[in-house]
């Protein structure tokens, strides 16, 4: 039997309570858990160690929390989790345009975070679970693009790497998943985020945009995720499944 490998999180936030209080209900719920509390330590840290998840605030002293995600996005893709204040749609939306996985408005529920941690950590999982399938050599192409899942890389028709967040990653294996099929947005919610996913969840929108910009010629003009008018999103290419050693 494989032996479950205990998830290494780091938390970023100014607020010592908060550290000590994450850090000990996470690690009671079997995490491995290191906490920062502002720029200089998150790298320090990072310099250190490689995280399998960061729980980032917004608001920080010295460097704020955006500027942080903007910087770690530029180099890893590890998911971050933000930490945003009660009711400020706006932070939360620069936040997931700059590379945010997910986010949580404080005050929150320890255990709604933990359910975010876990929704975030399943949705990176390198492995294909449509229809029970659990391959990690499969590639899928849709024109000159190709996307690897079980190494979680997408190559542009010019073979360039593409950099993109889990969250980016899990709206594209949605519709190459289905391709040629409109998605509503609650089906688009609950293909990447499940459960804990809700009707008020701006994520799709904002991930659409940057995937968008990363993968048509023209992001204001999509040629290969149209938007179906009162119907959601079609992904118009027809898709190739090969099997690559």
């Amino acid at each position: 039997m494989a032996k479950n490998v205990i998830k290494q999180l780091l938390v970023v936030d100014d607020d010592l309570d908060i550290r000590e209080l994450l850090c000990g209900f996470l690690t009671d719920h079997q995490y491995d858990v290191d906490t920062a509390a502002d720029a200089v330590e998150t790298d320090a840290k990072l310099a250190r160690k490689k995280y399998d998840l960061i729980i980032l605030d917004l608001m920080l002293p010295g460097e704020d929390g955006l500027s942080i995600c903007r910087r770690i996005r530029s180099e890893i893709n590890t998911p971050i989790i933000m930490l945003t204040a009660m009711g400020d749609e706006t932070d939360r939306i620069i936040g997931l345009e700059v590379g945010a996985d997910d986010y949580l408005p404080k005050p929150f529920n320890p255990r709604e975070l933990l359910a975010r941690i876990k929704a975030v950590l399943r949705r990176i999982d390198p492995v294909i679970k449509e229809k029970n399938i659990l391959q990690t050599n499969l590639v899928y192409q849709f024109g000159n693009w190709k996307l690897h899942p079980g190494k979680r890389e997408l190559r542009s028709p010019d073979n360039a790497l593409i950099s993109l967040t889990a969250g980016e990653f899990d709206l594209l294996m949605a519709f190459i998943i289905h391709p040629q099929r409109t998605l509503n947005r609650d089906q688009l919610l609950d293909i990447t985020k499940g459960r804990s996913a809700s009707a008020f969840d701006r994520s799709i929108d904002v991930q659409l945009g940057r995937l968008r910009r990363k993968i048509e010629i023209d992001p204001k003009a999509p040629v290969m995720i149209k938007t179906v008018r009162s119907g959601g999103y079609l992904f118009t290419p027809s898709v190739e499944i090969k099997s690559e050693p």
